[in-house]
């Protein structure tokens, strides 16, 4: 039996998890672990500037492939509470990424020891398991539990904290013979798909809305198979876009309160039967759910038992991964089909896209400073379906989903649940390093891009380029919108003159000196007829450089994004024109029809 350090074998089991790559910051308490990475080779670590920035480098890199799981490190004390948000934000969003810390001596834990802090207790509400390793034997037990609950079930973090003398005892471990604990996923049985699909087959106007689960279980591909078979619109969720690409015709545009689509909201509202696949009718895509749930059937597929009935009881619910059940809805759709026996939806169908055609918002503005819509806008037409998107929250994030284009799974990567700020700049990093071919595109919002803003050194130092779009109002936009309903607009302005840069007027923070100052490109634009070219510029820079590339907007001070004040999807406030020529919505996915 070989043996070596309770560090070196959590390496080694790494490895045979299949992980290739880890973010984190070294310190004393977890050096060890580090010496054993090194010296076993195999897993490229990206030093982050903050060890949150590196638990958002992980999720980028998980989220951006099937089957990744990112790893994150840090030492005792601060580096696992900053990783908190991190956790947070992965088990919101079932997304898988392992944590390790580093941590006092055992025999001094309770001792109040420099950095000692009990981190397995603080994180096990964010965590499917979060635990502190006494015993160096159980390190590869512990290592090989953590991998089979982060893949099974919902997905979610583990953490896994290790005191210093536990990484350094020797313990006898075989890696050549280790193995990886079967993943279990519960799976639909053909008697409750059949049940749900006469349920879909009964109604007149059914609507599948599609969650991110369908994308966890990579089952994308059956997803859209299915809806063409039976012929039956597709709402994605925020989580669930890309699932099937915004132009197909049984795409019928995101429902809900804000991240959402006219032409949406008003198919949803017509519809009467919701078949929900992966989904966690999250507040902001159902609002009220007396308006949400009115007249309508609602049949819930979820790989998480008790999340069925969790939000509101459906009338049917069955508890599957969406791979498993898609493949049963499609195996008897199928067999419905050569049957004969499925209904026709193309007057549904034709329904939802004349929606599409018509209730479109305005985009194309000329006005000085730029409106955001413009920026979209452009967005549209220099970024391809092959693009990437990155962003978490904000009036940016709000108007990206309600303007921008998704064409695959994976290509919309947003924090949905937790919405940090300061998500963005690590997490899009994480995503350029999972796909370093991929044309990768980060969207914040100024405060959000404040946040987190040395993790654009990590991207200088680590040649990991992309291109990140700033829009810049000098304001809290979306807590600004928010106070309107108190008649306040206090403490969320971010406007003031800098003597450093008196060119911006009252905008403040100079972000291309910033940016530049951390090893980055950065181009300022004012002009929206300069867009365009400054977006055809940044891609140069960043292949040329390989380094991330800002570019910031500097928009209007104030503008209102289209949402519901009234927690209604029935009642979404358009603030701005709506589009009433074809020339208002140039990249509209259908040209508009009036």
């Amino acid at each position: 039996m070989a043996r070596m350090t309770a560090a070196r074998a959590a390496v080694e089991i790494l490895k045979r998890e299949g992980v290739t790559n880890a973010f984190g910051v070294p310190g004393a308490a977890i050096n060890p672990f580090y010496a054993a990475l090194k010296a076993a080779g195999g897993v490229t670590h990206t030093l982050a500037r903050h060890v949150e920035g590196a638990s958002h480098m992980a999720e980028g890199y998980t989220r951006t492939h099937p089957g990744n799981i990112g790893v994150c490190i840090g030492t005792s004390g601060p580096a696992g509470t900053d990783m908190i948000t991190g956790l947070y934000s992965a088990i919101g969003d079932s997304i898988p990424i392992l944590c390790i810390t580093g941590q006092a001596p055992t025999a001094v834990i309770h001792k109040e020891d420099f950095q000692a802090v009990d981190i397995a207790s603080i994180a096990k509400p964010v965590t499917k398991m979060a635990i502190t390793v006494l015993e160096a034997a159980q390190v590869p037990g512990v290592f090989q539990q953590a991998f089979h609950l982060m893949r099974s079930g919902r997905p979610g973090p583990v953490l896994i904290d290790l005191p210093i003398d536990v990484q350094l005892t020797e313990i006898e471990f075989d890696p050549e013979t280790y193995e990886p604990l079967p993943v279990y996923k519960p799976a639909a049985t053909r008697a409750q798909i059949e049940k749900a699909s006469g349920m879909l087959n009964a109604a007149e106007r059914p609507l599948i809305v599609a969650g991110g689960g369908v994308i966890t279980a990579d089952a994308s591909d059956l997803l859209v198979e299915f809806a063409e078979l039976t012929g039956t619109p597709v709402v994605p969720t925020l989580m669930g876009w890309g699932t099937l690409p915004d132009d197909h015709e049984l795409n019928a545009g995101m429902v809900g309160l804000q991240t959402s689509h006219r032409y949406g909201n008003a198919t949803f509202l017509e519809s009467d039967f919701v078949l929900g696949i992966g989904n966690r009718w999250a507040n902001r895509h159902t609002g009220k759910l007396d308006v949400y749930t009115a007249g309508r059937t609602f049949v819930h597929v979820d790989v998480e038992p008790t999340q069925i009935g969790r939000i509101f009881a459906p009338d049917y619910g069955i508890a599957s991964d969406a791979k498993a059940a898609l493949e049963l809805f499609v195996e008897v759709a199928r067999e419905l089909k050569a049957a004969g026996e499925l209904p026709d939806r193309s007057a549904w169908a034709a329904a939802a896209q004349r929606r599409k055609a018509t209730l479109l918002r305005r985009t194309h503005f000329d006005n000085i400073p730029i409106k955001p819509q413009r920026v979209y806008e452009e967005m549209n037409k220099a970024f391809g379906p092959e693009t990437r998107y990155v962003t978490t929250i904000g009036l940016s994030q709000i108007a990206g989903a309600q303007m921008l284009h998704v064409y695959r799974p994976r290509h919309w990567i947003n924090c949905g649940q937790a919405g940090p700020l300061g998500w963005t700049v690590p997490a899009v990093l994480g995503v350029a390093k999972a796909d370093p071919e991929a044309s990768v595109v980060a969207l914040s919002g100024d405060y959000d891009f404040q946040f987190m803003i040395e993790e654009l050194a990590v991207g200088a130092q680590h040649r990991i380029p992309y291109v990140h779009v700033l829009v810049n109002n000098s304001y809290l936009g979306l807590i600004r919108q928010a106070q309107r309903a108190f008649d306040i607009d206090f403490q969320v302005k971010l406007e003031f003159e800098n003597i450093n840069s008196p060119e911006l007027g009252v905008y403040g923070v100079d972000h291309v000196k910033v940016a530049e100052g951390l090893g980055c490109k950065a181009i300022r634009v004012t002009d929206p007829a300069e867009l365009g070219a400054a977006f055809e510029e940044a891609k140069k820079l960043a292949a040329e450089f390989q380094v991330p590339v800002v570019v910031e907007a500097i928009l209007e001070r104030v503008t209102n994004i289209s949402m519901s004040g009234t927690n209604d999807i029935s009642d979404v406030v358009e603030f701005e024109d709506i589009a009433t020529e074809p020339g208002h919505a140039p990249t509209a996915i259908k040209t508009l029809t009036v």
